[in-house]
């Protein structure tokens, strides 16, 4: 997620006994059906769900996450969160509660037990009691119907305007892995950890819907339309041809397919503009390209699938090939200044678009989250710097190459700074920002900052400049090979901090504790 750096680091490394014990993680299969019902603000869905358990431990029970009742009411630990937070309580002013309900678990056909999580302000949590323990290597199949009332949009999910932000929506097992079960509840200032699943998603909603969502578009018709008019938009982005429905009918039912991706959303709103291109990259790889932004004058978005397509190759090319068979931004609502919030194949952008700089930038950081969250998926919650501290990184290097320009420091950036070569310019800006107070830890749990200016100074910034130090210690090459080998060994996987360390050790063949000690410093490196 991007923060306004200006305005918005676990303790010590948890190198448990857990993570002696041989690597596992669980194979998820989704089938969901969603309606949304756009009058009321509600969805009305059912799933179903085959989970593996691929852990050497007999389950009796699996946690689930049922995160639309974190804005129920005022006691959640979402609200208590954001009403500690003096930089975050504004928007909590005349807000619209959200919740879950009509959920009847059942696995295998028997009805399931449920059991409510004890602490009272995770709401947001469930336990679903087995009827019989899962064995190491079984699957069972767990259904559910459930009910959702969307919030206003406040944190991540809801709707404003005439927009849909459907996220955090379905039920959705919490990850268990060799340090057990993962269950926490959904907060504003902390984000995710979740199982690697594949999703078959059918969305029915009004036919004059545009939908962004995660994963490919099985529907040829509508698709093609997508695809059709986002390319004439493309081509002149002046006169923008707008969307009209394919289907006669008053509802229409979208299907989205994805393998092996941590979650999925999808997004809606009415008179997008819609643009698409395709990505070619280094390997031959063709990467479809969507944009979907609101129709206005003067808008910097009509060069957002330039900025998509160029993130995508940046990315590829500096850390790993991207794996999904599509990228995709949209637009969020009008007057919200959050910067974005990032899913698998598709980021929601609400920073303004003032600049190109600021926006491309923004996009940049966003599209960048399908390496640092969806194809490597570390435990944001406990260390997130693996995820926007690394994410950071290389937007940072994204920003120099490109304009000269940084994120953090803007138009404070002397011309004459920018006449450098990208390295001392680089060199420059995490020279003045080696300057700038950063009093926690890098290894601090996201739930831990007492407010989102200390966490996103802490866990993006402060973790890019301790990356970018490495960096300039080994030189500039070795650091990337070091760093596409930890990315082809962990893709698709959950690695922690140390699974980060023995990769960089092993590929750089040099002993990095004093370096890795730096994540608990206090204060300056």
């Amino acid at each position: 997620m991007q923060k306004t750096f200006l305005t918005i680091l676990l303790s010590l490394f948890s190198f448990s006994i857990f993570a002696q014990q041989a690597y596992f993680q669980q194979d998820l299969d989704y089938n969901i059906d969603v309606t949304l019902n756009d009058k009321d603000k509600s969805l009305k869905g059912f799933e179903t769900i085959v989970y593996k358990n691929n852990s050497p431990s007999n389950l009796d029970f699996i946690w689930f996450h049922i995160w639309p009742n974190a804005y129920k009411n005022e006691t959640t630990a979402l609200f208590k969160q954001i009403n500690s937070d003096t930089s975050r309580k504004e928007k909590l002013k005349n807000v619209t509660y959200g919740s879950i309900d009509g959920l009847n678990f059942k696995v295998n056909g028997k009805t399931a037990k449920t059991e409510a999580h004890p602490n009272p302000e995770y709401i947001d949590i469930i336990k679903v009691l087995l009827p019989s323990a899962l064995k190491p290597g079984d699957s069972i199949t767990i259904t559910t119907d459930f009910n959702v009332k969307l919030p206003s949009y406040f944190s991540r999910s809801g709707y404003a305007d005439t927009e849909f932000m459907v996220t955090q929506w379905y039920p959705k097992p919490a990850v268990f892995d060799r340090d057990g079960w993962h269950e926490f509840p959904y907060l504003d200032m902390g984000e995710f950890y979740s199982e690697y699943a594949n999703y078959k998603v059918n969305i029915t909603l009004p036919s004059g819907y545009v939908v962004g969502a995660t994963g490919v578009m099985q529907n040829a018709d509508e698709l093609a339309a997508y695809k059709t008019i986002g390319a004439k938009n493309t081509a002149n982005r002046n006169k923008p041809t707008i969307y009209a429905p394919v289907s006669k009918s008053a509802t229409k039912t979208l299907t989205y397919s994805i393998k092996n991706v941590p979650d999925f959303a999808w997004f809606a709103d009415k008179d997008l503009v819609i643009q698409y291109d395709t990505v070619k990259l280094a390997s031959g790889k063709v990467v479809d390209a969507f944009s979907y932004y609101h129709n206005k004058k003067n808008t910097l978005w009509t060069n957002s699938i330039d900025y998509i397509k160029d993130a995508t190759k940046h990315y590829s090319k500096w850390i790993g090939e991207y794996e999904y068979p599509v990228v995709q931004a949209i637009e969020g609502p009008k007057n919200n200044a959050s910067g974005g919030m990032e899913y698998p194949t598709i980021t929601l952008i609400t920073s303004p678009d003032a600049k190109k700089e600021t926006l491309d930038g923004v996009i940049t950081h966003e599209v960048g989250h399908n390496w640092f969250m969806s194809m490597l998926g570390s435990n944001e919650r406990m260390h997130t710097w693996q995820d926007e501290g690394f994410n950071t990184y290389y937007q940072f290097r994204y920003e120099a190459e490109k304009y000269k320009s940084n994120s953090i420091f803007g138009d404070a950036i002397p011309a004459k700074l920018k006449e450098l070569p990208t390295d001392k310019f680089l060199a420059s800006i995490y020279g003045a920002l080696s300057n700038v107070p950063m009093q926690s830890a890098i290894e601090t749990p996201a739930a831990d900052f007492k407010t989102s200016e200390e966490y996103g100074l802490i866990s993006y910034a402060k973790t890019a400049l301790w990356l970018y130090l490495l960096q300039s210690e080994v030189g500039q090459e070795k650091f990337d090979k070091a760093f596409q080998a930890y990315f082809s060994e962990w893709k698709n996987k959950h690695p922690t901090p140390a699974d980060f360390k023995t990769s960089m050790e092993k590929s750089l063949g040099v002993n990095l504790d004093k370096y890795f000690a730096l994540l608990n410093q206090q204060g300056k490196f």
